[in-house]
């Protein structure tokens, strides 16, 4: 299974900011210390070309993150200050969505050891969103394959926003969001199926509730390309969830998600998405547990690819 990764491409970030930048390059080299991944699964993904990130932004918002020309208002949106490098990290982020999306359809299964990028919008940053690489892969798919309608899954414990938002009238993709009701983002913008849970959920009731929706999902909407956002903040200890999920519980949903688009035969894009608990450590493992999934469920399984699936 293929993986990509940009964690040398480091946006610099205050001390005391709460964005663990720092997860990205231990996950990388946890799954290969730990045997997850090899080495020669890993590759560097091309940076998202502005024709890629036109397809899902205004010319106006791309060309104002390249230029760093935020108000401020627009900085404390997004969450990041800018630099040089925030524009080449999200660009790569971009990038490796593009890339895993790619990887998926020829071998069934990839990830993207970054990106869920879900809270940036056509013409906005917001919530250590820049570009949202979900919107951005699914459209360069679209444009430059015979994949007609994607399905994108997001397990983030926030509200897919901005894919809402940008998709909101395109219905060759079908967004759907199982999150925190009462998490940001505080107004939610509807996408083809939300599922807003209370606080302290727990684990029964999420894979009870993720496990219809799916069965109703896939049942309506023939894809031919799906795109995961797995992300680690549902998790009891994350200090932006509330969801309360354990580590067991939340594999048990990476593999109901990924289990359930094998047996239909979607190829599946993996990409990490938000995890904010205390400890980094936490985060890490829950994001392995993930990969390491993916990883199992594509050796059992025949390569999907072009030549055994008619994609929708």
């Amino acid at each position: 299974m293929r993986a990509f990764y940009c964690d040398h491409f480091v946006l610099p970030l205050p001390t005391e900011h709460r964005f663990p930048m720092k997860k990205y390059a231990r996950l990388r080299e946890r799954a290969i210390g730990e045997g997850v991944l090899r080495e020669d699964e890993l590759f560097e993904p091309s940076a998202a070309r502005d024709e890629d990130l036109l397809r899902a932004h205004s010319a106006a918002y791309v060309h104002k993150v390249k230029q760093g020309a935020f108000t401020r208002q627009e900085i404390r949106r997004m969450g990041f200050p800018w630099s040089p490098q925030l524009v080449e990290r999200s660009k790569r982020s971009s990038g490796g969505t593009i890339a895993a999306c790619w990887a998926a359809l020829e071998d069934g299964m990839a990830v993207n050891l970054a990106g869920g990028t879900h809270h940036a919008g056509y013409e906005h940053g917001e919530g250590y969103c820049v570009f949202n690489d979900s919107a951005v892969a699914a459209r360069a798919i679209q444009a430059e394959t015979r994949v007609k309608r994607v399905l994108v899954i997001d397990c983030d414990v926030h509200q897919g926003n901005g894919t809402a938002a940008i998709f909101q009238d395109d219905t060759s993709v079908f967004t759907f969001s199982i999150h925190g009701e009462k998490n940001f983002p505080f107004r939610k913008v509807a996408g083809d199926l939300d599922i807003g849970l209370a606080d302290n959920t727990g684990d029964e009731v999420y894979l009870d509730m993720l496990e219809e929706a799916l069965h109703r999902i896939l049942a309506v909407f023939d894809a031919g390309l799906a795109i995961y956002l797995a992300g680690a903040d549902p998790y009891k200890d994350d200090t932006l969830g509330k969801l309360a999920l354990s580590k067991d519980g939340l594999a048990k949903r990476d593999a109901l998600v990924l289990g359930m688009c094998v047996k239909a035969g979607i190829p599946i894009a993996v990409t990490m998405a938000g995890g904010y608990a205390k400890k980094v450590d936490d985060i890490v493992d829950i994001h392995l547990q993930t990969i390491g999934i993916a990883k199992a469920l594509a050796e059992q399984s025949l390569p999907i690819g072009f030549s055994s699936h008619q994609y929708g």
